[in-house]
């Protein structure tokens, strides 16, 4: 993983919640991140407790348990201020993204683990993350959620159906060959492309097709 310095202040305009839940896949969800502040994003990012125990067993990054030194070793890693990258715990209700006057205007779930798919679907709203989807959903704001679970069964398929109708944006996990990957890194780059495409944020990660 590269470090990323960003030199400006975030862009007002862009603000994200990025939200990791205990899916495998947490490189997903950490590169995105990193590609988000080094853009100038102003993020506001959340992680589920089996989201960290996956982090560290997938990656070299592991994370503390609190929300303030998590803070603190996220912004050193990526050279972000605490105006572009906020981070909330799992009950801090006071949090803009639980209301829909403060929620930013897109949110993405990366991993995103069928549990949260099922509470999300059912409108369940048991922790932050959940509340935050939620929030996205009755206010009509663009939600990406990135599953990551194989096989699937009927009722995992039927959650994805449910929240594709109510508009979220259901894009699984599944890197592309066609650009002829040589690591890993290029399979994550793969999927962090197709999100920050949907993002509406420029990304050359990966080449276009056709070009």
């Amino acid at each position: 993983m590269t470090q990323t310095t960003s030199t400006t202040a975030p862009q007002q305009s862009r603000r994200v919640t990025l939200a990791m839940t205990g899916a495998s896949g947490a490189p997903y969800g950490l590169r995105l991140l990193e590609c988000l502040l080094a853009q100038q994003v102003e993020v506001h990012f959340m992680i589920s407790k089996a989201a960290l125990m996956v982090l560290a067993t997938e990656t070299e990054f592991a994370l503390p348990d609190k929300t303030a030194p998590m803070a603190r070793k996220l912004r050193e890693q990526f050279g972000a201020s605490e105006e572009q990258l906020k981070v909330y715990g799992r009950e801090d209700w006071m949090a803009p993204v639980a209301s829909g006057s403060g929620a930013p205007s897109a949110m993405v779930i990366c991993p995103c683990s069928t549990g949260t798919l099922s509470a999300i679907a059912t409108g369940a709203s048991n922790n932050l993350i959940e509340r935050a989807a939620d929030v996205a959903l009755k206010e009509r704001r663009q939600l990406i959620v990135v599953p990551r679970e194989t096989p699937l069964s009927s009722i995992h398929l039927q959650n994805m159906l449910t929240l594709s109708r109510a508009g979220v944006t259901v894009m699984p996990a599944s890197p592309g060959y066609y650009h002829k990957p040589q690591s890993v890194s290029d399979m994550v780059d793969f999927m962090v492309a197709r999100v920050l495409d949907h993002l509406g944020l420029e990304q050359t990660l990966v080449p276009r097709w056709g070009e």
